[in-house]
């Protein structure tokens, strides 16, 4: 079977520079070497024959040392050589440097001396503690040693994970994290990778790969399953690509493909820790970049919604003063008798449907547009068409709720006595302004906390009358203020 492959090192990244290579293979090579003993058997025998060396070199020295102060010291001079076999070789070799210094040390220092033979008791015990100690010694070197390497091994693996988060931090969309995650899972496995998802039919999200139909049943298999799957994994699959899943919690929301130009596995058993945890990276970019998608959707809905409450608001505002006038000029001609009867009648009922209409397009707004508006203890509902202060309900006559309902609409505003005479009594009524004047004082009689100082409902002398935002709490304001709002 031939797949079309393309190297990840010749494909373009969008993002930062990529992560260091070295330090990926630096990392694999100390996690395989702490959990299989992976060196080839010259290495090995290499360890052995340094082992041998150091031996020998203390044997030379206890040879030099021996004539002058004695046998005594000689013993202590095999440590280091023991220590140092520990130290760059491993448990193996350090125990095999034990045993040779105890072999040196009674062929060449003990009586007779060029023979393993002892006849001195106490060069009995003396090679006994040597081999011992340095047993001992050789133990405790290769734990240190064994040590030291898991912590380079962990420490490695754990920049590795840290940079390809920061790497996937400068993504947004998924395509750029399946194309950054592929690229880096690339070069620290040193194999093709592409991020696949898609259910019930499965696709490459990064790069140019073109999977055969067996490929993409493998891959739809551990979208389902959430298993591993695979080349070296499940023996009844027939694919040159290993999948495994991407988990965010107990769901997979995508698979990451992995395979070698070689046909040979493209992760070794003691790598999937590292890959699992690379992995963990991708899922939590993956879910980061599927709610800053779901935000910016959420954001586009709201604005749209605002744009058509707004719309629609104009809209009827619009529309709403020439169908008053409408619908009293209908009923004017109704008093009158002038006129066919029938027709005006057919008038007014229209004129009072549409105005029904238009006042369920200004319901029609968001629900941030149903919010009641709260000054200073008054609460209007404009939706529920209730008006309360400090929580008990305020009975208005219809003429001051529309006047109300008008200054809540466009709190701050300044609207003009014509504009709320046009609102609450018909344009016919424009000029009355002592009516809007009598709704004024029944409003500050009932919500104002000291009508004769009014603190909510303000007088524009000349002007018109607003509803102030942030109305002063306990004072009327300045005895100027107070003398302009009482008209």
């Amino acid at each position: 079977m031939w797949i079309k492959l393309e190297r990840h090192e010749e494909r373009a990244i969008i993002g930062a520079q990529a992560l260091d290579p070295g330090g990926y293979r630096e990392q694999l090579m100390l996690m395989a070497r702490t959990l299989v003993d992976g060196r080839s058997a010259a290495a090995r025998l290499g360890g052995y024959a340094e082992a041998s060396l150091m031996v020998a070199a203390s044997t030379l020295v206890g040879l030099a040392v021996a004539p002058r102060w004695g046998n005594s010291a000689v013993d202590l001079l095999y440590l280091p050589a023991v220590l140092g076999a520990a130290v760059t070789a491993g448990l193996g070799p350090a125990l095999f440097a034990a045993l040779i210094s105890a072999l040196a040390y009674n062929f060449f220092f003990t009586a007779p001396h060029l023979t393993f033979r002892i006849q001195n008791p106490n060069d009995v015990v003396t090679v006994l503690v040597l081999f011992g100690v340095a047993m001992v010694a050789s133990q405790l070197a290769a734990s240190v040693r064994k040590q030291a390497r898991l912590a380079r091994a962990h420490a490695a693996r754990n920049a590795t994970i840290a940079g390809l988060a920061r790497r996937l931090l400068t993504c947004t969309t998924k395509f750029e994290i399946a194309e950054v995650s592929s690229h880096e899972l690339g070069q620290v496995f040193e194999c093709n990778a592409t991020l696949v998802g898609g259910v019930p039919e499965p696709r490459a999200l990064s790069g140019s790969v073109r999977f055969a139909p067996n490929d993409l049943a493998v891959a739809a298999l551990v979208l389902d399953k959430g298993e591993r799957a695979g080349r070296s994994v499940d023996r009844a699959a027939t694919t040159e690509w290993q999948f495994h899943p991407v988990r965010s919690g107990s769901a997979v929301i995508a698979a990451m493909g992995l395979a070698r130009d070689d046909g040979a596995p493209p992760v070794r058993a003691d790598q999937l820790p590292l890959l699992d945890n690379l992995l963990d990276q991708v899922a939590l970019a993956l879910e980061r970049g599927r709610l800053e998608e779901e935000a910016r959707e959420f954001a586009r809905l709201r604005e749209r919604d605002q744009v058509r409450s707004v719309l629609l608001s104009t809209i009827a505002q619009d529309l709403k003063p020439p169908l008053q006038a409408i619908a009293e000029a209908a009923a004017e001609l109704r008093r009158s008798g002038s006129g066919d009867k029938a027709l005006i009648s057919l008038v007014g009922m229209e004129a009072s449907k549409t105005q029904r209409y238009l006042a369920n397009l200004l319901d029609a707004g968001s629900e941030s547009d149903r919010r009641p508006v709260v000054l200073d203890g008054v609460t209007i509902d404009l939706f529920q068409r209730a008006v309360s202060r400090d929580g008990s309900e305020i009975h208005l006559t219809p003429k001051e709720y529309s006047v109300l309902a008008e200054l809540a609409k466009h709190p701050g505003r300044v609207l003009t006595h014509a504009h709320l005479l046009r609102t609450a009594w018909g344009p016919a009524q424009e000029g009355q302004i002592e009516y809007l004047r009598v709704a004024i004082r029944g409003l500050r009689q009932k919500l104002e906390r000291d009508p004769s100082r009014p603190d909510l409902i303000l007088n524009e002398p000349a002007v018109g009358y607003r509803l102030r935002v942030n109305p002063l709490r306990g004072r009327g304001g300045s005895g100027q203020e107070a003398g302009a709002n009482s008209g």
